[in-house]
């Protein structure tokens, strides 16, 4: 019997829903077809059909898991383009915090299964779906910094309270995988998550207030310089 346009995408959502969440808890290479398929109550020929392969789905299964993740939770924390700048980067990285934290998060565990047991098949994906997100937050820290801050010094203040994120979210989600074994004692005092994000915040941003005096003060040679005057 041939399905109607409505039922066949029905299959394929179902299809992608079952591939993130068992991509997220395998990785690529432990994930079969046929369990994807059972899960989602299709045929195992529905994976050619739909996606062409197993590389195909794995792509586009991450792709759904992170644009579900940003209808959830905006990037921008709901803060308008227009206010102050420090407003907006707290948006952002308490937007972030919210979306990782949480243990349903396939796009943060597919990722992290990747980097464990690269596959490279993520690779372009990624960049051309991260990438416009570090592209705001990037001009949010420029804006932070002042005008004298160059592109390298923009770009470490980014990585450091980025890796601040990171590394909050992986003790949040290892409490919350404890708590839900009914372990505890095993990690410290459980924070709000907005009580992590104000911490990152006020630290990050005391740190890029030193960084942008020193600038405009001329105490801090950026290194690019030094390498151009060697040159």
């Amino acid at each position: 019997m041939r399905l109607t346009k409505k039922q066949g995408s029905g299959v394929r959502t179902k299809l992608l829903e079952s591939a993130c969440r068992i991509f997220a808890e395998k990785g690529y290479r432990d994930a079969t077809v046929a369990e994807i398929c059972e899960a989602a109550g299709a045929n195992v020929a529905a994976i050619n059909y739909y996606f062409g392969d197993k590389e195909t789905l794995y792509v586009e299964a991450w792709r759904l898991a992170f644009n579900r993740s940003l209808e959830t939770y905006s990037p921008d924390g709901g803060v308008p383009s227009d206010a102050p700048a420090k407003e907006r980067f707290r948006g952002r990285i308490l937007a972030a915090i919210r979306r990782f934290s949480r243990l349903d998060s396939f796009e943060f565990e597919i990722m992290s299964k990747e980097l464990t047991t690269p596959t490279g098949l993520l690779e372009k994906v990624i960049r051309e779906s991260i990438e416009p997100l570090q592209h705001e937050m990037f001009c949010v820290i420029r804006e932070l910094l002042g005008e004298g801050a160059s592109e390298q010094q923009i770009m470490l203040c980014q990585m450091s309270t980025m890796s601040q994120c990171l590394n909050m979210t992986i003790q949040e989600r290892r409490r919350k995988a404890f708590f839900a074994a009914g372990i505890k004692g095993m990690l410290p005092e459980n924070f709000t998550i907005e009580e992590i994000a104000d911490h990152i915040i006020r630290f990050s941003l005391a740190g890029i207030r030193e960084i942008r005096l020193q600038i405009e003060t001329g105490q801090l040679i950026d290194q690019s310089h030094i390498d151009k005057v060697l040159k």
